[in-house]
């Protein structure tokens, strides 16, 4: 079973045989200076076929916003995992993701016979794994759990927006922008800033 890219560059993704139902697992916000990380599992169902998927940031806002739902509604299972700003301060960004992962995959009301992750490491899983290098752009189901992601922690990012209008987190999503380090500089920081992250390490002098 193979799927199309939209890439040249990049080879067919061959699914692993012997294995029936496949999750695909993201991550968004490893570079944010605040925050979640946030991933998504996703298990597609191969008889109800989702149009337009690919990595969530090659979409619009506008497209990634109509497939959210479209996702939620005809994926056989679908489920959000995250850590915190002040778990990824005491685990690092990266064992903070994987935990993320483990947390989406057991939030699954279906239990998937095998996982796709996306990137180049798999957390510990109670089923077979894979990591797939540029899996959102060759893999559907890894599409699907990067757009679920994404728009979840874009509309965090938005509510923050609203409590914090200082420091811009509708525009930038937390990355260190110009713009968020001029804010921190100048308002400080704020308790959802991961203080392990140098920018805001240097503003509270812990450096």
């Amino acid at each position: 079973m193979t799927k199309k890219t939209d890439s040249k560059e990049l080879p067919l993704f061959e699914y692993p045989e012997g294995y029936q139902l496949f999750a695909g697992v993201d991550e968004v916000g490893r570079g944010p200076l605040v925050g979640a990380v946030v991933t998504a599992a996703v298990i597609l169902d191969p008889n109800n076929p989702i149009e337009g998927l690919t990595d969530s940031k090659k979409l619009t806002d506008k497209k990634r916003e109509l497939l959210f739902p479209e996702i939620q509604e005809k994926a056989l299972a679908w489920s959000l995992g995250r850590c915190e700003a002040h778990e990824i301060d005491e685990l690092n960004i990266l064992q903070a993701t994987m935990v993320a992962m483990q947390r989406a995959i057991a939030g699954l009301k279906i239990t998937p016979d095998f996982a796709l992750i996306d990137g180049n490491k798999v957390p510990d899983l109670p089923m077979a794994g894979l990591a797939v290098v540029k899996g959102d752009l060759r893999v559907q189901e890894i599409s699907a759990a990067s757009i679920i992601a994404k728009v979840t922690r874009d509309r965090e990012m938005e509510e923050l927006d609203k409590e914090f209008p200082q420091y811009g987190f509708a525009k930038h999503k937390g990355y260190p922008t110009k713009a968020h380090f001029a804010a921190i500089e100048e308002h400080g920081v704020i308790a959802e800033h991961r203080r392990s992250f140098k920018p805001v390490k240097r503003v509270l002098g812990i450096e």
